[in-house]
C-alpha cells in the first residue's frame, strides 16, 4: 500500500476524516451494507436529524478511511461511527448510551443539527 497518505490525494486519510466531519453538523461514516449503519440513519432521521453520510463502501478512498476511522476508535469496529458538531462521538455503541441517557439532544442541539 502507498504509506501513511491515502488514495493519491495527497491527504493524511485522518485529516480528511476530520475536514469531512467538520463539514457539516452530524456526519456519519457507513457502509451501505451495514445493518448498524442503517439503524443509526433511522434514529437520527427519526428524531428530525439530517446526517451528512459517507458511504466508505461506494467510495474509492473508503478502505483509507475506514483505517482511519479504526485508528480514532482505537477498535477494529469501524461503522457507523459518527462526529457532531465536529467531534467525535464514536461508534452505534456510544452513539446509543448517549440518545439513552440523554446526552444526545444536547448535542445535536449544541451542533445546531436539531431546534426542539
Amino acid at each position: 500500500m502507498g504509506g501513511p497518505r491515502g488514495g493519491g490525494s495527497g491527504v493524511d486519510p485522518v485529516e480528511r476524516v476530520a475536514r469531512l466531519a467538520a463539514g457539516s453538523a452530524v456526519v456519519m461514516f457507513s457502509v451501505s451494507s451495514c445493518c448498524m449503519c442503517h439503524a443509526a440513519k433511522r434514529l437520527f432521521r427519526g428524531m428530525g436529524v439530517s446526517p451528512t453520510v459517507y458511504e466508505l463502501d461506494l467510495d474509492p478512498r473508503g478502505r483509507d478511511i475506514e483505517r482511519a476511522l479504526i485508528r480514532l476508535l482505537g477498535s477494529s469496529a469501524a461503522v457507523p461511527v459518527v462526529f457532531i458538531g465536529g467531534r467525535l462521538v464514536g461508534a452505534m455503541d456510544r452513539v446509543m448510551a448517549s440518545h439513552i441517557n440523554g446526552s444526545l439532544v444536547p448535542l445535536l442541539k449544541e451542533a445546531g443539527a436539531l431546534w426542539l
